[in-house]
């Protein structure tokens, strides 16, 4: 069974869509979610800094139009798509891509949303200086404990043995002095303490858009960052995305339920790497591939082939 799944913000790289604007189709298509988004991605994604595409308002964009790219370059019948792939998820902003390639709204409202998500968290990270550390090893129900004894919140429970820790700056120095038992705190460069209370102004925003939003239900499983369940409506689908963005990601729950349905095979779609890196320490077993420039696109198809079921 064929999983899909999507990166969240942190995965971009400065040029890191250079090779894909080669792709026959790939300029136009990407000049017009740029539109729908009210940004330049093909100058975002090959001549920005690394601060560029770090705002928050820049990369949430970037990366789900990254990802569907190479949806779309693996799987160019989208009906067809969703009966070979047996499920999709998406790390935080990922879900929006995951979303899209299910079928819960097309590529132009994705981007039109994922560039309100953006600006609001943006907004939000912007009240109050906060962050976020990764916290690697250690006891997991102990590094949670850890977290709430530092005011912290442990914004993404990633599995095999990882937590990223979110807060105010100062919880975050503290962190980095006292350290839960066995653990290694590594700080990201992200702009704000993303799933956490701190963006709940960023919620309220994004509520008053569903409304206006045209939304199908998924033609294949949807696993939720939420709780890791399978969810098969659309609209319950899109209050999820809303409500995640001052929740906590269990991307833990999320693999559990791939394994659950049987995965044997994980891609992880444009810029990979990060959850597939989860998924090799948690999901022994199951063929992995992170999709990165277009080689990739070789190798992936022959796992589709594989691993795909066809109905």
């Amino acid at each position: 069974m064929l999983v899909i799944v999507a990166p969240g913000q942190g995965a971009q790289t400065p040029g890191f869509l250079t090779p894909w604007l080669e792709l026959p189709g790939v300029a136009d298509r990407l000049s017009g979610w740029s539109d729908a988004a009210g940004l330049d991605l093909a100058r975002y994604g090959t001549k920005a800094d690394a601060d560029e595409i770090r705002d928050t308002a820049v990369a949430q964009p970037l990366l789900v139009a990254a990802g569907l790219l190479a949806a779309r370059e693996l799987f160019p019948d989208e009906l067809a798509a969703r009966r070979v792939v047996g499920a999709v998820a998406g790390h935080s902003v990922g879900e929006i891509t995951a979303a899209a390639a299910a079928g819960v709204f097309d590529a132009h409202t994705a981007l039109r949303l994922v560039a309100a998500r953006g600006r609001a968290m943006a907004k939000a990270a912007a009240i109050t200086e906060t962050g976020m550390s990764a916290v690697l090893g250690g006891d997991p129900d102990a590094v949670v404990a850890h977290l709430a004894g530092l005011g912290l919140t442990p914004a993404n429970i990633n599995g095999a043995g990882q937590v990223v820790a979110a807060g105010t700056t100062e919880q975050l120095a503290a962190l980095t002095e006292n350290k839960p038992e066995k653990a290694r705190v590594i700080p990201l460069k992200v702009a704000g303490a993303f799933h956490t209370e701190h963006m709940a102004p960023a919620v309220a925003e994004l509520e008053a858009l569903v409304p206006g939003l045209t939304i199908g239900d998924p033609g294949t499983r949807y696993v939720s960052n939420t709780d890791g369940q399978v969810v098969g409506s659309g609209a319950e689908i899109v209050r999820r995305l809303v409500a995640q963005v001052s929740n906590p990601v269990r991307w833990d729950l999320c693999m559990e339920t791939f394994q659950q349905l049987g995965v044997t095979a994980l891609v992880e779609v444009l810029p990979g790497g990060t959850l597939t890196g989860l998924a090799k320490r948690a999901l022994p077993g199951v063929k992995t591939l992170a999709v990165k420039t277009p080689d990739d696109l070789e190798a992936a198809r022959a796992i589709i082939a594989e691993h795909g079921t066809h109905e």
